[in-house]
């Protein structure tokens, strides 16, 4: 009777210790949160650069265009699809999202490359221009990564490594797509190599921190 009354008293002391827990917004929420911080830096891009350029450049070539709206797509899907996998339960087929967007992301960035090369029609970029490309992409994926990894904290990702490969594939696709903005370069061999390894620099980094870092919302 004791040994009853001493787990009741234990369970009652428990439970006055439990504080409410807060429920995690869903993903389409959170993923809009964080966009708007993407449009806000887009918003300071285009009041200090202007929007002349880049409509040139879309209207004088429409795949620069398409491989801008493929990066957009990509970066929203992707940052979805992180916060979706941060939902326990969610499955894994969430990582696929990002898919189409990349597909004409990629796919329309290497159809302008090519025509350029064949045909070109507007400046290419340089080696030393080219670099500047995967600095620009680097640098603005820094706090879009760290502002997703910070609002994931909260959630329960079972998977760390693949819900970072999606943050580090969102802030690398915002961050192409903010450099539309001030890109005044028709898509050569070497400005695409240059993205290409600016992306996977941003992905491999995310995968090997970002996912120690969702670790401790594990425990």
């Amino acid at each position: 009777m004791a040994e009853s009354r001493l787990t009741e008293s234990l369970i009652q002391s428990l439970g006055d210790q439990l504080a409410p827990v807060r429920r995690l917004p869903p993903p389409w929420v959170r993923t809009a949160l964080w966009l708007l911080v993407v449009l806000a830096m887009a918003g300071g891009l285009l009041m200090h650069y202007g929007a002349a350029h880049m409509v040139q450049r879309w209207t004088a070539e429409p795949d620069i265009a398409m491989a801008g709206l493929g990066a957009v797509i990509t970066a929203v899907c992707a940052a979805w699809a992180a916060f979706a996998l941060g939902v326990p339960g969610r499955p894994a087929r969430w990582a696929w999202l990002p898919l189409p967007g990349l597909l004409l992301w990629v796919g329309a960035s290497g159809l302008g490359c090519l025509r350029d090369w064949i045909a070109p029609a507007m400046p290419v970029a340089n080696v030393h221009q080219a670099g500047d490309c995967l600095v620009f992409i680097i640098t603005f994926s820094i706090p879009l990564s760290a502002l997703l990894v910070w609002l994931l904290r909260r959630a329960c990702p079972l998977r760390p490594v693949l819900t970072a490969v999606m943050i580090g594939l969102a802030s690398a696709a915002a961050s192409a797509a903010l450099l539309e903005i001030c890109h005044a370069f028709a898509v050569a061999a070497t400005d695409l190599l240059m993205h290409a390894l600016a992306v996977a620099i941003v992905v491999v980094v995310n995968a090997a921190m970002g996912g120690r870092l969702l670790q401790p919302a594990l425990k």
